[in-house]
């Protein structure tokens, strides 16, 4: 009997802190300023040239309620939260059956979340799943209840949810999937939009349409058994007929998405997290050139129409400052967001080459030292042997120059040199120009068979392509916040870490890989791009099983560009030409404008025509090109 009168004690206790919390919770809520759900997380993306490029509340574009489709809201609640209108927040008996169901499953099955707590998931908080969280969201979720009526709390979740491809809200969503104003779409197309959220990259329709019907399936069923469509409307569904257009921004570039999300990575090098991005009203701008974003997404469709899966990767950048004005991180953004230029390594291949050479040139070899090119196993330092070979198996069987091991990418030189120098030289010019990647002092590594970051090995190249001024690379120029205030300038900064005179030498050489007197055993790597190359620019091929790059550049712009497969399946060894035609076009397309601009050649450097191959003195013009020295360590006639 005593237990049951403080069993009763315990209920009326808990009943009256339960009212009193609650009325609190209502006295604080109406007290304190409004929470702002409809216009978190405002930025402004802005090109080179102050274009705004891309605005919105999580990139989302406002729409309100009223003019949004009516199957859409039905199709939202009735999937989400069909008690939506009827719960202050919580929906009880749902989170009671969802934890059944899970018990009984032995793991999460089902969730129970309603429209306003994943509002404010969405606005507010982490998406870890601890405690702290878990009592915040709640108490948000209050909050937002009673500061806002049910049609602001699901105009808020409508405009700001993920639909997947980075479209946030259904105005941007449905102009994506459907070039359609949300006020216009059909109930099919309310249905397959309505079904995504709940998993964006597995339910949109252009990355996984078959995924997309099956959900879209479970949402016309909810639709149907909540009483929100007929029987009739139901059987006469033709979700399968769908036309999904799968565009996105007003410029239609599907690769744009990628140069957005290396944005959003440098944000959150430079300290401001996705969170404080959403949180804020920020003006972000950036060094992206659409002409170039533009042309290169024009030149990779045009050569690679018709391949399947093959990927692809590439960057241009001013290679004076440092401003990266064109990415792309794969062919569709709306088919896979994974963006290779910013997070995958791949093997680079002989395009590693270049910074062997700038190693002899600093160690007293010159354009014209020879070594003999022929099949030849190593005896490496820890006792093993190493056998590498040239492409196609292809060999002069005699001494060559460095030039013409340059123009032809001849691997037998380059490991010679390799070891010659000390496997150390070559690690270490790399971090001079700037390099993080940990690179491994072993004689292949000067053949590309380490891993690299795109834009790690581009910071590289671009100390190359500068005269040897290492600097950063770079997206951001600036951001201001509402006010106009400027809260982030880019410095930026360059120290010379080469010496200008080799520099200059090593780019000679490397414009040498389309020269045609460079004809012997085989050809110069970069011939077959001759004919579409109006201007001199340095090139550099790199080929192995799994990648195939082209890097290049001259005083204006530095591209670099890489085909693969994401699963390292092995490529035609004929792919080599749709990178080196995606590299071509591109740079021809950008530089249209602009004079054929190239280094001056340095005082201390002198230039002395001889047999490109042999190195020996020529009067054969078809045979002889010039050579550039050190003054002092030209040959002597």
């Amino acid at each position: 009997m005593h237990i049951l009168k403080l069993i009763k004690k315990l209920i009326i206790f808990i009943f009256f802190t339960c009212i009193i919390c609650y009325v609190g919770l209502n006295i604080y809520a109406l007290i304190i300023p409004k929470l702002n759900i409809t216009n978190n997380g405002t930025y402004y993306l802005y090109d080179n040239q102050d274009n705004l490029v891309y605005q919105g509340s999580s990139t989302s574009k406002w729409v309100n309620l009223e003019d949004i489709n009516d199957n859409l809201k039905n199709a939202v609640i009735s999937i989400e939260d069909k008690k939506f209108y009827e719960h202050h927040g919580f929906d009880l008996l749902r989170i009671i059956k969802a934890m059944s169901n899970n018990i009984k499953n032995g793991h999460i099955v089902q969730g129970a979340s309603t429209i306003t707590q994943q509002l404010v998931k969405n606005l507010y908080l982490d998406f870890d799943t601890s405690w702290k969280r878990k009592i915040k969201e709640a108490f948000l979720t209050i909050i937002v209840e009673i500061q806002y009526d049910k049609d602001d709390i699901l105009e808020a979740y409508l405009n700001t949810i993920n639909y997947g491809n980075g479209n946030y809200g259904v105005s941007n969503a449905s102009m994506y999937y459907f070039n359609k104003d949300v006020k216009d779409i059909t109930l099919e197309e309310a249905i397959i939009l309505a079904g995504i959220p709940k998993s964006p990259n597995k339910y949109n329709p252009v990355s996984n349409k078959e995924e997309a019907m099956k959900r879209s399936m479970v949402v016309a069923t909810s639709l149907l058994n909540n009483n929100f469509i007929t029987k009739d409307e139901y059987d006469n569904l033709d979700l399968e007929n769908v036309y999904i257009y799968g565009k996105v921004n007003e410029q239609h570039l599907q690769m744009l998405m990628y140069y957005q999300d290396a944005v959003y990575h440098e944000l959150e090098s430079l300290g401001i997290s996705k969170k404080a991005l959403e949180e804020g009203m920020l003006k972000i701008y950036t060094n992206l050139d659409m002409a170039k974003q533009s042309a290169l997404e024009e030149k990779i469709l045009l050569n690679m129409e018709g391949e399947k899966d093959l990927q692809v990767a590439s960057v241009i950048v001013d290679p004076e400052s440092g401003k990266i004005e064109a990415l792309t991180g794969g062919l569709d953004y709306g088919k896979s967001e994974f963006n290779r230029a910013i997070s995958s390594k791949r093997q680079v291949g002989s395009t590693m080459k270049a910074f062997l050479y700038y190693a002899a040139l600093e160690n007293n070899l010159t354009s014209s030292s020879l070594f003999k090119s022929e099949f030849t196993i190593f005896n490496t330092a820890d006792k093993q042997t190493y056998a590498p070979i040239n492409y196609g198996n292809k060999y002069a069987n005699k001494d060559i120059t460095m030039a013409a091991a340059i123009a032809f990418s001849d691997n037998i030189y380059a490991v010679k040199t390799n070891l010659f120098l000390g496997v150390n030289e070559l690690v270490n010019v790399a971090k001079l120009t700037g390099i993080k990647e940990e690179l491994p002092a072993i004689p292949s590594l000067c053949l590309g068979t380490k891993e690299i970051n795109m834009l790690d090995f581009a910071t590289g190249y671009a100390t190359l392509a500068s005269g040897g001024y290492k600097k950063d690379l770079y997206f951001i120029r600036k951001i201001e916040d509402n006010n106009g205030k400027i809260i982030y300038t880019k410095d930026e900064k360059k120290s010379l870490v080469l010496n200008p005179n080799y520099v200059y030498i090593l780019n000679e050489l490397l414009s040498n890989t389309t020269n045609s007197v460079f004809k012997d055993y085989t050809t110069a790597t970069a011939s077959t791009i001759a004919s579409k190359l109006s201007r001199k620019y340095a090139i550099k091929t790199g080929t192995t099983a799994t990648d195939h790059w082209v890097v290049g550049y001259n005083t204006d712009d530095l591209m670099l560009a890489w085909i693969g497969y994401d699963d390292n399946k092995e490529l035609e060894k004929n792919y080599s030409y749709l990178t080196k035609n995606i590299w071509a076009d591109t740079m021809e397309e950008i530089q249209k404008d602009k004079n054929d601009n190239w280094y001056d050649t340095p005082k201390d450097v002198v230039g002395v025509i001889l047999d490109a191959i042999s190195g020996n003195p020529t009067n054969d013009v078809k045979k002889a090109t010039i050579f550039y020295y050190l003054k002092g360590s030209e040959p002597i006639n």
